[in-house]
């Protein structure tokens, strides 16, 4: 009787831990994927696409689900082996929608540039700029933003951060590849702000598993994190700002001598810079009291400031502070994505900016007409949230450790030019574009020249290294001259080097 009971006993425990288990796995979901068809026209021709949108179950190295993880492909029917990119915006963390529906998915929506947009219904079209002629495109929403969370006994905190990025976004990319049989096929990542910094990390990590990429396509890129920061005791900000103070000053009339060009009135701020400015704010106090108010003077004439004010600021003037200054005799502010946007000051007394009218302008549109296309063109179920920032989510904070960043148990800087740098001189084939806004003060264009000439790269490898440069912000592709040459330049790099 005793053994009886003992195997009962035993049997119960079995199912139950059976039932149990059973139970879990069935609270792992797997990823829901909505099919349709769309097209692009493009120099006259029709592309017809077959497209998927919605989520897939990430694995971790070991096979282990860990998230739903969100984005939308678009493959070209009837055509094997095309070049593919991967392409995803900043933050962190925003959804990839900015891209998506602006320059590079098969409709684009019309905004009223630089000026506000007025409210819908809102125009979307055929985007002729799309580079879906050229190559298969996957837009990724990261763990956080659009359909994408953690699964199973995953955190949102697994996902947060410099590394963890690089890793959840390296699984899907080599987990995607495999599924699309696109081993073998001409790969791209392309990369808008943070995601530049993103994608300087991320080549280096996919090549270190095998995946090396033809090309990186940086959009308004940032690398060193503390070039936008205006730190204590460090100057390099106020310096690699200053030709973007200069650009936006000359788009808006607020310089006597605006010389032939823009780029050759650049091309002088520069030398300022260098030359002068540099080793003025190296000096510190010990610049005199007439050597101070000569650089003052010449900051404000290329600026559009007062002498005073940067006397006032010792020389040292903040882009919030800027996009205050400017214009605050007329009541305006200018924004900090694209300077040539200018909104009502909200408050002419504050020091900085209160808010950025490139994004008032823009963010409305954008937002609404993309939701409209997403659960009525790509079919998603209407039930669905997707989340265009993780700055909504409660909890959300970002992980700025990386390795490589670290000297003697501290964080000395929040940089991926050491990853880019190594990715390249390993594979002395890899190409980078990278593509700059004059009027950009969020990732300002002298930034990354900064940057690039502090890779240590010889000169034949640096040449790897190509330059665009447009008459508008942080998002050119608003303008539509400057999405037209986007369109080119872009183009012209998939097919040096695709084949």
């Amino acid at each position: 009787m005793k053994n009886q009971l003992l195997t009962m006993a035993l049997a119960l425990f079995i199912f139950v831990a059976f039932a149990q288990e059973k139970s879990e796995k069935k609270e792992i979901p797997d990823g829901e994927i909505f099919s349709s068809t769309q097209s692009v026209t493009i120099n006259g021709k029709t592309i017809t696409l077959a497209t998927e949108t919605g989520t897939v179950q990430l694995r971790d190295e070991n096979d282990k689900p860990i998230a739903l993880f969100g984005f939308t492909h678009y493959r070209k029917t009837n055509a094997n082996n095309r070049p593919i990119v991967f392409a995803f915006n900043g933050g962190p963390l925003s959804a990839s929608f900015w891209l998506h529906f602006g320059v590079l998915g098969p409709k684009r929506i019309e905004i009223n540039d630089p000026n506000y947009t007025k409210p819908a219904p809102y125009k979307v079209v055929n985007n002729e700029f799309s580079i879906l002629d050229k190559a298969d495109l996957v837009m990724i929403d990261p763990v956080g933003v659009g359909f994408s969370k953690p699964i199973g006994e995953a955190k949102w905190e697994d996902f947060w951060g410099v590394d963890q990025d690089i890793r959840s976004i390296g699984l899907f990319i080599e987990q995607f590849i495999i599924k699309a049989e696109k081993m073998n096929a001409p790969k791209y990542l392309l990369g808008e702000s943070y995601g530049t910094f993103r994608n300087a990390g991320l080549v280096k990590h996919l090549q270190d598993k095998g995946i090396a990429m033809n090309g990186i396509i940086m959009v308004s890129a940032v690398f060193d994190l503390q070039h936008l920061l205006f730190g204590p005791g460090d100057d390099t900000a106020y310096l690699i700002h200053y030709p973007t103070y200069a650009a936006t000053a000359w788009y808006h009339n607020k310089v006597k001598n605006k010389g032939d060009s823009l780029e050759s009135f650049l091309d002088e701020v520069r030398g300022f810079t260098q030359n002068e400015y540099a080793p003025a704010l190296l000096k510190g106090d010990q610049l005199s009291a007439s050597e101070k108010a000569a650089v003052a003077q010449k900051l404000a004439d290329y600026s559009g400031l007062s002498q005073d004010f940067y006397l006032k600021a010792d020389l040292r003037v903040t882009n919030g502070e800027y996009f205050q200054e400017l214009l605050r005799d007329k009541g305006l502010t200018v924004g900090r994505l694209d300077s040539r946007f200018t909104g009502i000051n909200e408050d002419v007394l504050s020091q900085s900016s209160l808010t950025d009218p490139q994004s008032d302008a823009i963010s409305p549109p954008y937002i609404a007409a993309f939701k409209d296309y997403l659960y009525n063109d790509l079919k998603v179920r209407k039930d669905l949230s997707y989340t265009t920032s993780a700055s909504t989510r409660k909890g959300f904070k970002w992980d700025w450790n990386h390795g490589g960043n670290v000297i003697w148990n501290m964080q000395v800087a929040v940089t991926t030019l050491p990853d880019m740098t190594s990715a390249m001189k390993r594979n002395p084939d890899l190409k980078i574009l990278i593509l700059n806004g004059y009027y950009d003060l969020a990732t300002v264009f002298y930034g990354v020249e900064h940057s690039i000439n502090h890779m240590g790269l010889d000169a034949e490898l640096k040449k790897n290294i190509i330059m665009k440069y447009y008459e508008a912000g942080h998002m050119m592709y608003t303008h539509l001259p400057s999405m037209a040459k986007f369109k080119k330049d872009v183009d012209e790099f998939i097919d040096q080097t695709s084949n």
